[in-house]
Formats: C-alpha cells, structure tokens, sequence
C-alpha cells in the first residue's frame, strides 16, 4: 500500500497561482522607545491579525519586547508586501495612540509612532544555496 499524500499546508493555491510566500517584518517604534507592555504587545498582535486578515494574509505569528515587534506573515502574491508593511504600521499605530494615549504619551510624541524604517527578510522554503543548486541544474544537456 502507498503511503497517502498529504498536501503542504504551507502552500496557497489561487486560481492561476500556487505560492507560500513568507516575510519576517521587524518594526520599531521612534526613536526605539520601550513603550511596549505585555498589553500594549497583545492588543497590537489583534491589531496585526485584522490588518493581515483584511489584505488575504496571515499573522502566523507574532511577539515582541518593550522596544520592538516580530510579526511572520504568510501573504498572497497579489499583495505588495509594502503596502501591507504600510498599512500594518498605520492602522496598528492610529488605534494603538487611541486607546492608550497616556502611556504612549510618556514615550512618544509628535506624529509618528512607528519608526520610518523596518526590516523585512523572506523567509521558508529551502535555503538559497539549495535553491541556487537547484536552479543550475536545470540546464538541459546538449
């Protein structure tokens, strides 16, 4: 008897597409203020989870310090990770100054919440050296 296959729950089919695209975002806040408390942490992990939800995303998951967040998230090849990058950033930053403005006002002032810059790194899959490999092989002999 063979063994079953099962399917990669890591792998999205679309109508015209297969994909598993990954990124690793990395976003602090101005100036790297450590204005984050475990509550703060897991209303802005709702906050993501929606953002995502909203774009065909995924927030598989997230944490972070006083000074900093990690969000991995799963996204479709329709979606510009930018504009996702932005939007996490603005709604996550609008609604967290609203609901807890006086401990966010100790640390952080003027417009911003979010520092302009991020990291974001692709993630999953096999190594690049793997895939390089890979690729050179693929030339037909002849």
């Amino acid at each position: 008897m063979s063994p079953r296959w099962e399917p990669n729950p890591d792998v999205r089919r679309g109508r015209s597409v297969t994909y598993s695209l990954h990124a690793h975002l990395v976003f602090m806040p101005k100036d790297r203020r450590g204005v984050f408390t475990d509550e703060i942490l897991a209303r802005c992990a709702d906050i993501m989870i929606e953002v995502c939800d909203s774009f065909g995303a995924e927030l598989v998951e997230f944490n972070g310090d006083s000074d900093h967040v990690h969000l991995l998230v799963r996204y479709p090849p329709k979606v510009a990770l930018s504009v996702l990058v932005n939007s996490l950033k603005g709604v996550s930053a609008r609604l967290l100054r609203k609901e807890y403005p006086a401990h966010i006002g100790r640390y952080l002032w003027g417009g911003r919440f979010w520092s302009p810059s991020y990291l974001a790194a692709s993630c999953g899959g096999a190594p690049l050296t793997i895939i390089k490999e890979y690729i050179e092989n693929q030339k037909r002999p002849g």
